[in-house]
């Protein structure tokens, strides 16, 4: 590397430095709940494991006897080796696929097969993003992308790629309907196609979209498609554990449903349920899904197990929700500088604990990991600026009295 270049990273790094917002990797073992950081036992209040799967070994010892009783012949692969398209599209991934169909039709309620959806699994949610939304706007059709104003950087990402002489995009204000309406009826008669995205819980703040209220809009314009990314809501919302639009009774409404295994499900990879010509459609023009090699089937083997349980933990979906209640009515009591708890509705495991400061935010989250708490401090450019947080995340392990532990430092 040529030693100018070096010299300004290096600067780069340094005024990064000063601003609060250089980035490391943490050296970190896992111990059920837990992690261990610089040789200090923490309960684990960052992660997505929401309901806390990824630690569970007598989970995992089943799957282990599961599959020991498999026939060789039938013993997942370590590997898929290639891509889809080539060798890699093993038998447990077209069950996979399969049996999200299924699940997702128990979810909906709907037998029929005009509402049915085709399941495509791919290797990430940010692969999904980043590969959905060009493949769906690679036709020579004028578009228009209303995306909200806080959906996760992979969606941006793909709203950028997919950005050509036909399609344009703007972004509404965080869950503001009635901006987006205004954006909607400013959309002009040339515009053939409408795409509205929008996370269904998000990442940062730990609130929810109003699907019931964008299935309205949808069904004022016929141009209107809606993109839902159900990334933090799977398994933690609904019977089936199938997300938000599961529980707002708007699965059968929504064009793209986007979900990820690698939160809930602690396992990795992510899907899609769409129209089946719309996923044909991908498999032929999805880039990360035709030039990366599949996951292992191995990995589809766990997911398929996990997936078979989801039903089954509505108990720890419930115990998740009164937790996170708990922990929300003491924050927005402490931003109220109120002492009497306030009546805060549950919107997820995800409690967002603002700060604005940076260095005030990086103090607090040093208290709580001295307190035994593994938290975290989020500054910007991941949030924007002066709303730097400790994203306080709930999992269905955290006792009740770990909950009322937290709040005692909080």
């Amino acid at each position: 590397m040529l030693a100018p270049i070096h010299d300004r990273l290096k600067a780069e790094l340094a005024h990064l430095k000063e601003q609060q917002q250089y980035r490391q990797l943490p050296n970190l073992e896992h111990q059920g709940r837990h992690v261990i950081s610089n040789s200090k036992k923490l309960l684990n209040i960052a992660s997505n494991d929401y309901l806390g799967l990824g630690g569970d070994t007598a989970l995992q010892h089943e799957f282990f006897e599961y599959l020991q009783q498999l026939p060789a012949t039938d013993f997942p692969k370590m590997s898929a080796t290639s891509s889809r398209l080539l060798t890699g599209n093993d038998a447990q991934l077209q069950l996979l696929e399969e049996e999200l169909e299924q699940w997702y039709e128990v979810a909906a309620g709907k037998k029929d097969s005009a509402s049915k959806k085709a399941a495509l699994v791919i290797n990430s949610g940010y692969h999904a993003n980043i590969g959905i939304l060009p493949a769906l706007t690679a036709l020579p059709v004028k578009t228009l992308i209303l995306a909200d104003k806080l959906v996760h950087a992979s969606i941006i990402d793909g709203i950028r790629l997919s950005q050509n002489k036909a399609c344009t995009y703007r972004r509404y204000r965080h869950n503001d309907y009635e901006h987006l309406a205004m954006l909607l009826a400013q959309a002009e008669d040339t515009v053939e196609r409408i795409i509205i995205i929008t996370e269904s819980i998000f990442s940062m703040d730990g609130d929810r979209a109003d699907l019931p209220a964008l299935v309205r809009l949808k069904a004022q314009d016929a141009r209107i498609e809606l993109y839902v990314d159900e990334a933090h809501a799977v398994g933690v919302l609904g019977k089936q554990g199938c997300g938000l639009a599961e529980e707002t009774q708007t699965l059968a409404d929504i064009d793209y449903v986007v979900g990820t295994f690698g939160k809930a499900f602690a396992s990795i990879g992510a899907y899609i349920l769409c129209d089946d010509t719309v996923k044909s459609w991908l498999v032929n023009h999805m880039r990360p899904l035709i030039f990366s090699t599949a996951l292992p089937p191995i990995n589809h083997a766990w997911t398929r197990f996990i997936l078979t349980k989801m039903p089954e933990l509505q108990a720890s979906r419930q115990h998740l929700a009164q937790i996170s209640v708990q922990l929300g009515q003491t924050i927005s009591s402490s931003h109220q500088a109120s002492s009497a708890p306030q009546d805060v509705s549950y919107q997820s495991p995800i409690v967002p604990y603002i700060l604005g400061d940076n260095a005030k935010t990086i103090t607090k989250a040093a208290q709580l990991q001295a307190a035994g708490f593994y938290a975290l401090p989020i500054r910007p450019p991941t949030v924007p600026a002066n709303t730097a947080r400790i994203r306080l995340v709930m999992n269905a392990k955290i006792t009740t009295e770990d909950c009322a532990r937290l709040i005692e430092y909080l």
